[in-house]
């Protein structure tokens, strides 16, 4: 892993940070940067997230990533490292803002996803020394960069007394929008999100309402993802997916077709990248 030193005033895309409290003198980077300044949302959340909230953090990165919005979050464990995926898995850009220095990654486990960032023309950044291990405080100094690197805030989902409400904080600190996906009110991890709704968050349903507030040039910009589908059972289980019918058994029931044709058909839509599974025979967009 090359390492790279950088001052962010020298780089269009990194030159927002000048505004932030205590901006880094000086970053050091893996990859590659953008060359200008880029769209750049940052999505971040619980470690732990529940199915709901694998489900709207992959769908949100895919599709904003597929409208050449560049994606950012920590690396962690959970919604970051599935933002980082969803993003990648679009054919878009990730960049990873670490609580550690180079060429360490922590979580050790994401090595890999790491490596694919770098490989996908993403880029890791640290305003650590070489070798600095990861420490509970520079956790929190680094949520200050996420946000402020980033043009608006994505929480998808969070406890009450999450990490990720201080990235929240200094995303509100620096004058960005904080955009808040709303949870069930029975679910602990969604406190956190509810509680910045009604602190005045913004809540959030669709991708194209964060576009409309920072850049409403890309909401006509195609989507890499569609799929052209010729097969009529297949269209029509997207069409339901897309509505929002996630269960097989629902799904089999609404369009009227028998469990052999309706899993043959699922199978052909999974193979092609137009959805995904959840488990349990649930379905989603991919």
């Amino acid at each position: 892993m090359k390492i790279n030193t950088i001052s962010p005033d020298s780089s269009k895309f990194l030159q927002i940070l000048d505004s932030i409290a205590k901006p880094p003198e000086i970053l050091h980077y893996a990859g590659k940067l953008p060359k200008q300044r880029r769209p750049t949302v940052a999505i971040v959340g619980t470690r732990k997230p529940t199915a709901y909230g694998k489900e709207v953090t992959t769908r949100l990165a895919r599709e904003l990533a597929t409208k050449g919005v560049v994606i950012a979050s920590g690396l962690a464990l959970g919604v970051d490292a599935l933002a980082h995926r969803a993003a990648l898995e679009a054919g878009g850009t990730t960049i990873a803002i670490l609580g550690n220095g180079l060429p360490r990654i922590y979580p050790a486990t994401h090595q890999a996803l790491a490596e694919q960032i770098l490989d996908q023309d993403g880029a890791i950044l640290s305003e650590y020394e070489k070798n600095e291990a990861a420490r509970p405080h520079y956790f929190l100094e680094r949520n200050r960069l996420v946000s402020g690197l980033s043009d608006a805030v994505i929480i998808t989902e969070a406890a009450s007394r999450s990490g990720t409400l201080n990235t929240a904080m200094h995303a509100m600190e620096q004058g960005k929008e904080v955009f808040v996906v709303p949870g069930n009110i029975t679910s602990p991890m969604s406190i956190g999100c509810n509680q910045l709704i009604k602190q005045g968050a913004t809540p959030l349903m669709h991708s194209d309402e964060v576009l409309e507030i920072i850049a409403p040039e890309l909401l006509a910009a195609p989507s890499h993802s569609h799929i052209a589908v010729q097969d009529p059972l297949q269209a029509a289980i997207l069409k339901h997916v897309t509505e929002g019918i996630r269960d097989g058994d629902i799904l089999q029931q609404t369009i009227g077709c028998s469990a052999t044709d309706l899993s043959t058909a699922l199978t052909m839509l999974e193979i092609a990248g137009a959805i995904r599974s959840l488990g349990a025979n649930q379905w989603t967009l991919r």
